[in-house]
């Protein structure tokens, strides 16, 4: 199976009056076509900034990114623009990410009007197409998103991240403002897509249950890095960093009876503005040594499983 995008070293720092702030920092992975990376982590870890960067939303400071075996790590607006049809994103907030004014036929119709896609008949026949793929009924196409649901807006915003027929997408917590029935069909609607057109996803999320269920891989970011990264499966049956664990813990389970050991983390979160080289999770772990001070980088502990942990193998997985 072939690479579709691959991120070697990513950094974006963000200038600020004391230094400045690391919110990514040597960030390396790879999506294979047709499978999902899943990216998780605490609010204000890089995750979203990481994606913002794979679209050339923020150019990235340091590192490379390549698309299909090519180098789009700084690119001209021409190709910005071709990159745009087969690049796109599924934001956070279904309602601020789209234009009031704008009826659902609109704001499916710009992109393809943008590019110079589609005209008149041709236009309105794709626009119902698309709405038939991500589940609008036609009688809502002069409909505006007030007027809507959470999950019908975020339907719309789907289908005009599918407007362009891409192949990668970048779901930036696509259903975390949602509620949890309307979740699901949010995500069973993504794989759905996924399987019938071959789409390859980076579903940045902070929900670990969300995770799990829609990723093949998950990368698990705190503060700006990478700190495991495994198979969906792998990294849940057996978990090697203790942030990993951490947040693993928090899950709640479905049986009330169930005893389940509880990670609370405390200590001092180190601040992202000129952070030191050693592993940025010391101050909240338990199991911190001197060895910690040194960089901590991604090892592989057993096939296609890594972490960013010195005492990992030591303590077990």
């Amino acid at each position: 199976m072939s690479t579709i995008l691959e991120a070697q070293d990513l950094k974006k720092y963000f200038k600020t009056k004391n230094g400045y702030l690391h919110a990514v920092d040597g960030v390396s992975f790879r999506i294979e076509e047709g499978k999902t990376l899943g990216v998780v982590g605490e609010s204000g870890c890089g995750k979203s900034t990481l994606g913002r960067i794979v679209l050339h939303l923020h150019e990235s400071t340091g590192g490379k990114l390549f698309y299909q075996g090519q180098d789009i790590t700084h690119v001209n607006k021409p190709r910005l623009r071709q990159l745009r049809e087969d690049m796109q994103i599924i934001f956070q907030d279904p309602f601020s990410s789209l234009n009031p004014r704008m009826s659902v036929r609109e704001t499916i119709a710009e992109p393809l009007i943008l590019n110079g896609k589609e005209r008149g008949t041709d236009l309105n026949n794709e626009v119902d197409r698309v709405m038939e793929t991500v589940g609008l009924p036609q009688r809502l196409a002069d409909s505006y998103p007030h007027e809507l649901d959470g999950g019908r807006r975020q339907r719309i915003g789907i289908g005009r991240a599918l407007a362009l027929n891409p192949r990668f997408i970048v779901c930036d917590e696509p259903v975390s403002a949602l509620d949890v029935s309307i979740q699901a069909q949010i995500l069973n609607l993504l794989q759905d897509l996924q399987e019938e057109k071959k789409l390859s996803y980076m579903f940045i999320t902070h929900d670990l249950s969300v995770v799990k269920y829609i990723s093949h891989d998950i990368a698990v970011m705190y503060l700006g890095q990478l700190v495991e990264k495994a198979e969906t499966k792998a990294l849940f049956a057996r978990p090697a960093h203790p942030y990993t664990k951490a947040l693993l813990s928090a899950i709640l389970l479905p049986d009330i009876h169930a005893k389940k050991e509880r990670i609370i983390l405390k200590g001092e979160i180190t601040s992202p503005i000129n952070p030191p080289k050693g592993c940025r999770f010391a101050g909240r772990c338990q199991y911190a040594t001197s060895r910690c001070e040194e960089e901590q980088k991604l090892e592989e502990v057993e096939k296609n499983h890594f972490v960013a942990c010195c005492r990992a193998k030591e303590l077990g997985m």
